[in-house]
């Protein structure tokens, strides 16, 4: 298809026609893939998102898009670079946010430290770790917590 025929096919979408964006989006699917491909290949191994589905990410955004005036092919493949851009800063920002535990560490709960009551005296630092904690000073900081707050302790 010719850069011409998709230009009409973006006209079209821009002014109304919905069965367009689908025939044009048959027709550049695979330069759509090449472009999120490129993208992955600079993310980090082991990343989650998949290429397909940075290109679903794109098409459920270019739908969402309203009143665009596409000039031609061009256009529409720099928005679209643009879009995979965003995609990719949003999913990283989600990975990392704080309410998913945002860059801390994974740990298996037998690499885990358990926490317990000690004294600045005994320790230089407060929230002192101590490690391999035996389960009478789990039950006692347990009890502890139980008498500072009383609705916490249940959720320990």
């Amino acid at each position: 298809m010719t850069s011409v025929e998709i230009s009409q096919l973006l006209q079209a979408w821009s002014d109304g026609d919905q069965e367009a964006l689908g025939s044009l989006t048959s027709l550049v699917y695979q330069d759509l893939h090449r472009l999120a491909h490129h993208y992955m290949v600079r993310e980090d191994t082991g990343h989650s998102l998949q290429t397909t589905a940075l290109i679903d990410e794109l098409y459920l955004r270019l739908v969402g898009l309203r009143r665009v005036n596409w000039q031609n092919r061009a256009h529409f493949f720099a928005v679209c670079a643009q879009l995979m851009r965003r995609v990719l800063v949003d999913f990283a920002r989600s990975q990392r946010s704080l309410k998913r535990g945002g860059g801390a560490p994974h740990l298996s709960l037998d690499e885990a430290p358990v926490l317990s009551r000690v004294t600045y005296s005994q320790e230089s630092q407060p929230g002192f770790v101590q490690r391999n904690c035996s389960s009478r000073v789990l039950n006692a900081s347990t009890t502890d917590l139980n008498s500072d707050f009383e609705n916490s302790a249940h959720s320990v």
